[in-house]
């Protein structure tokens, strides 16, 4: 287990936990980050993610990235 932070472009990785406070993991799932989704990172710029999520494609900063565990 990695955190999304540390994930490689454009390689389809799954969502194992997500680490966090309850409104954190709540904010997450409303997003589409539940455990069992498969996420890709796009774009990685060093503060910020483009992450695709389903069919979305979804701006998260690195602090949330690390609490997302694939």
């Amino acid at each position: 287990m990695i955190p999304l932070s540390m994930a490689e472009k454009c390689t389809k990785n799954r969502i194992v936990k997500i680490n966090g406070r309850d409104s954190v993991r709540n904010h997450l799932s409303e997003l589409g980050f539940v455990p069992g989704t498969e996420v890709m990172v796009v774009s990685d710029n060093g503060r910020n993610l483009i992450v695709q999520v389903k069919s979305s494609r979804i701006a998260i900063d690195i602090g949330m990235a690390n609490r997302i565990m694939v």
